[in-house]
């Protein structure tokens, strides 16, 4: 498993920044919606929202109206890699049981 594969996997793993995907999923939104919707405060979110960027999961660009807020989008590329492994990953385990299965049959 690559090192990317392990931080988006290690992101994924908090509810929280899971329902940010979920929420960015829908649409980009500011840093202050992003909290509200969560239920968490600005700087608590601010944490979660810096471990999405570092793996690469999310996005910021300035609000088109103030420098000052965030707009947050999600990047496809960490989930394409994640959906590769999921794919080889069963793959794999369907692999192992039909031969299981042709092993039991055999017997």
């Amino acid at each position: 498993m690559s090192a990317a594969l392990d931080r988006t996997l290690s992101a994924l793993a908090d509810p929280h920044r899971r329902q940010v995907v979920e929420l960015l999923r829908q649409q980009p939104r500011p840093a202050g919606e992003l909290a509200r919707a969560v239920g968490m405060s600005p700087p608590a979110l601010s944490r979660h929202l810096k471990t999405l960027r570092a793996c690469g999961l999310v996005e910021e660009q300035p609000g088109p109206f103030d420098a000052r807020v965030r707009v947050y989008s999600l990047r496809p590329e960490p989930m394409v890699h994640l959906l590769r492994w999921l794919e080889e990953t069963e793959r794999m385990w369907s692999e192992q049981l039909l031969a299981f299965k042709k092993h039991l049959e055999a017997e």
